[in-house]
């Protein structure tokens, strides 16, 4: 029997040719848990802004797995010393840290399966470990941050790490949000390791201030962009309709995986095998097919807001500095439901406020440590001259608030 060449590359569009480095990992990637992947949107509904925002975990998931091998390289030119089973388990680990993402994920958060996209990675982790023998314990360890090693799991979670380094610059090339861009490679060249933690070497500062610079600018144009943002919440609000009927006894039509999620109230505490190999079953496909059907549905509620994110026909909204006043959104609500015949808590899947935060540097986090050239390791924000890096590290607050189209005022 002839056996399959498990050493393939795949060809990226910004990185060029990726290669899988062994059987165990092209393994993985053949796995159906990681194969979905492909069916998950990596930026959720931003194509409804950026038309060219098509592309998946899946991609994302190579992509980060590509910048480990470069930085592994790197380290090991430098001298640090990382053993075969050592890179294996950070390229496992970066590999799998998006595994858990369920379709747009944050939405799904939100309203139908209450349990955080990094715990149900970790879920899968271990399921995967069982079958492929213990082979991911040491990615585990890596992952849970529970590796003697500091910088390992800087380098897959951090606030410079090698999941930031590729969806910078995947979702800058897919969306044509050409202020996100970043140079990768440079910051690459500049790591090192110092007492096991992570550096970045004094001269590659001004790459890591335009990484910072890419990073608040892709979350106020592209995953804070105001239409991206109403339209995740109109979806939030449709799946927790569709949940609220189903609940009371109304037929609501979806995929069988779907209905399971929406029907049970998992917690992380009561996530079986099963559970998982249900979700393993979920991706974007489940969530807009049943959007194209429920737009047909008798409810006016769940009809009317699958019908604005199936047409792209989303609610207004505004966003302000300050709070937007109680007495807007209750006048909002009253004309709503007068206009539509519903009741003021039935508008209230109409007309919503909230806030956003953006921060691009946090500087309670694990800082990003400068490697200065007397040998001392100061924080970036100290270690710069830029002005403009000491405000990235102030939380921005932004209020919003949604109403449909016409309700607004003459």
């Amino acid at each position: 029997m002839s056996q399959t060449n498990k050493l393939k590359i795949f060809n990226d569009p910004i990185y060029g040719f990726i290669t899988i480095p062994n059987t165990l990992i092209y393994d993985l990637i053949q796995h159906p848990y990681f194969q979905r992947l492909r069916r998950i949107s990596q930026m959720g509904l931003s194509y409804l802004v950026y038309p060219g925002a098509h592309h998946t975990r899946f991609h994302h998931a190579l992509g980060a797995m590509h910048m480990m091998q470069k930085a592994i390289e790197v380290l090991r030119f430098k001298g640090v010393a990382i053993s075969k089973e050592e890179e294996n388990a950070l390229l496992i680990a970066i590999l799998l840290h998006d595994v858990g993402h369920g379709p747009f994920s944050h939405a799904m958060e939100h309203s139908i399966v209450a349990v955080h996209h990094e715990e149900i990675s970790l879920l899968f982790m271990e399921q995967l470990n069982t079958e492929f023998s213990g082979e991911l314990s040491l990615a585990i360890q890596v992952f849970k941050g529970e590796y003697h090693r500091k910088f390992m799991l800087q380098l897959v979670s951090s606030q410079l790490d090698m999941d930031r380094m590729d969806y910078l610059k995947r979702d800058s090339f897919y969306s044509g949000v050409a202020e996100g861009n970043i140079n990768s490679d440079r910051l690459i060249q500049m790591l090192n390791v110092v007492d096991d933690v992570l550096v970045m070497e004094e001269k590659g500062i001004y790459s890591i201030e335009k990484f910072l610079m890419a990073r608040r600018l892709m979350y106020w144009q592209a995953y804070l962009h105001k239409t991206s943002l109403v339209a995740e919440l109109t979806l939030t609000k449709t799946l927790k309709r569709a949940k609220e009927l189903l609940h009371k006894g109304i037929a609501v039509e979806c995929s069988k995986p779907f209905k399971f999620f929406m029907e049970n109230q998992i917690t992380m505490e009561s996530f079986t095998t099963n559970d998982l190999n249900t979700f393993a079953q979920l991706d974007d496909f489940d969530i807009v097919s049943a959007l194209k059907t429920w737009q047909y549905h008798d409810d006016f509620i769940l009809s009317s807001l699958s019908k604005m994110i199936i047409n792209r026909d989303l609610p207004k909204i505004k966003l302000s500095s300050d709070k937007f006043p109680k007495e807007v959104l209750t006048q909002y609500i009253a004309a709503f439901s007068q206009q539509n015949n519903v009741s003021n808590q039935e508008a209230e899947y109409f007309i919503f406020k909230g806030k956003i935060k953006n921060q691009a540097y946090n500087k309670e986090a694990e800082p990003i440590r400068i490697l200065k050239k007397d040998k001392t390791i100061e924080d970036v924000v100290e270690a710069s001259d830029q002005l403009n890096l000491k405000a990235l590290s102030k939380p921005v607050t932004k209020y919003f608030i949604c109403f449909p189209k016409q309700l607004i005022e003459n």
